[in-house]
């Protein structure tokens, strides 16, 4: 079913301007003294300890550069077992990051499951600030850091909490879905949180003939194609994923009609007319591992692609490489870092966290 309205800021004569669009009080100021920087020199026992590791990421990451690596992801590890933290890292982090210091990685949807689970004090969020706090939301009592504060979203900024009110004022009754890519004062505005992974399953799941959905304008163009529910879209788009277009993909057919395409949902229509397969980057990961094709084009951040050929190294990855400068705000030196001094912590303000809570925990707890 076609898009039945799409909104935006100008939309609204009376949206509040200059409104934050994240909603964390500062941190605290850490009692704990920070560690020492330990020895980041490339030894015979660095090599020794981290050659698993680079058995891991090889066919991605060439000898040359591991020395540069190794010292910091030796670090990072035994740092910590020290702090006893977890690190978490979303599927768009480089390979150093995702194959060798990450204890859980995955989609958005995982992770936000994952952080339910984990028993450590501390979880280290490599990703965006959004997902930093959805790990807080989930994890009151512990402390969550993320290495960069900088690491935002497009997404997340295209929206503020005013506007779901605004959304709300015009569409009385209309109940509101809101991508997990938005900070936690939209999540506290709204009935439930999706991921690309879930979000025609949470759509549907609200028995409503209408939906607002927000923010992303392209997800909500591919949930409406999956559903008779009609669907209200806000004007949001990934600043990666609606740089591809269906040309682009055109040209990679023909100059090999056998290559396989598969695409994200972030992604503008006349790219997703073009791919083989849609779905979330977990969904995509695990079609690469059943499908096994001999050449792919993957369109969405590009540092997936080398994740995945760590994996698959028989896959040969046709690469148009859009790289996030949000995800790419996380690295190996500012993780040892956050692990060292406990910084950047997150922190959100109580009662916004309670009700922001509420909708990720009713997307978790929705039965399959």
């Amino acid at each position: 079913m076609p898009i039945t309205g799409i909104y935006g800021p100008d939309d609204f004569a009376s949206r509040p301007r200059g409104q934050r669009t994240i909603s964390a009080r500062p941190a605290p100021v850490r009692t704990e003294a920070a560690l020492p920087m330990p020895s980041l020199e490339w030894t015979a026992e660095v090599e020794a300890a981290t050659a698993p590791l680079y058995e891991r990421v090889k066919h991605v990451i060439p000898p040359i550069e591991w020395p540069l690596m190794a010292p910091t992801i030796k670090a990072i590890n035994e740092m910590k077992q020290v702090r006893g933290a977890v690190i978490l890292a979303h599927n768009y982090q480089a390979p150093e990051i995702f194959h060798c210091v990450a204890d859980i990685g995955g989609d958005s949807l995982q992770l936000a499951v994952e952080a339910t689970k984990v028993k450590a004090d501390i979880i280290v969020q490599c990703g965006v600030h959004f997902m930093a706090e959805t790990s807080k939301l989930l994890n009151p009592d512990k402390t969550v850091l993320i290495p960069d504060t900088r690491a935002g979203c497009s997404l997340a900024a295209s929206i503020t909490g005013a506007d779901v009110r605004l959304l709300r004022e015009k569409f009385p009754g209309v109940p509101v879905v809101a991508y997990v890519n938005t900070s936690a004062e939209v999540k506290a505005e709204v009935d439930i949180c999706c991921t690309s992974s879930n979000a025609v399953q949470v759509v549907e799941s609200l028995n409503a003939p209408s939906v607002i959905f927000l923010p992303d304008r392209y997800l909500a163009t591919y949930v409406a194609s999956k559903t008779d529910v009609k669907i209200i879209a806000w004007k949001g788009a990934c600043e990666v994923h609606e740089r591809f277009t269906g040309d682009e993909l055109r040209e990679f057919r023909n100059a090999d009609p056998s290559v396989q395409i598969i695409a994200h949902p972030e992604c503008p229509p006349d790219v997703l007319a073009e791919a083989d397969f849609t779905g979330s980057t977990a969904h995509m990961i695990n079609w690469v591992r059943e499908k096994r094709p001999r050449r792919l084009v993957m369109i969405t951040e590009c540092s997936m692609a080398d994740n995945v050929r760590a994996e698959l190294p028989e896959v040969e990855m046709l690469r148009p490489c859009n790289l996030c400068p949000h995800m790419k705000r996380i690295t190996l030196s500012n993780i040892l870092e956050s692990l060292l001094t406990l910084r950047e912590e997150v922190t959100i303000d109580p009662a916004l966290a309670a009700r922001a809570r509420r909708s990720v925990e009713r997307m978790i707890n929705l039965k399959n």
